[in-house]
């Protein structure tokens, strides 16, 4: 992390786009249970934060109560979303993609790409976010498994 303040290329930083980070988790759903889950009132509220009713679609806006927002730029049903993503006491918003992918064993991987971040600080910020971010989907997901296996 302080490779840039010795002048040497951080990790994560690019050419043209900022720093980055990409953070990925497999969990036990079908690609269609991953998506349902990722883009539900509960999923919404964990990549994004607690926000009125909503229906995704490419072109919305939307604001969290803790004043992130996001405008989502491109809406692709059971296979990604890009959109600018944003927190309140940022002065750019950020580029983020949310994909789901087919994984072995009929398993899905969820992965969170973002871009354009300001600096090796913030990325870490929002490494530690995602990873939490994929931490409670891997458990919501496990508490479907269960109530599934309950029935």
């Amino acid at each position: 992390m302080y490779e840039w303040l010795l002048g040497r290329k951080p990790v994560g930083l690019t050419a043209d786009v900022g720093f980055q980070i990409g953070v990925r988790r497999t969990l036990p759903l079908s690609l269609e249970e991953a998506w349902d889950l990722l883009i539900s009132k509960e999923g919404v509220g964990l990549w994004l934060g607690e926000t009125a009713s909503y229906r995704l679609q490419a072109g919305l806006s939307l604001l969290a109560e803790d004043g992130t927002s996001a405008q989502l730029r491109l809406f692709k049903p059971v296979s990604h979303m890009r959109m600018s993503w944003q927190r309140k006491e940022w002065d750019d918003s950020s580029a983020l993609q949310i994909r789901v992918l087919p994984a072995s064993g009929g398993k899905t991987t969820i992965s969170f790409h973002q871009e354009k971040l300001e600096d090796p600080y913030i990325r870490e910020i929002m490494l530690r976010h995602w990873e939490h971010v994929t931490d409670r989907l891997n458990l919501l997901a496990d508490l479907r498994q269960e109530k599934e296996r309950s029935r």
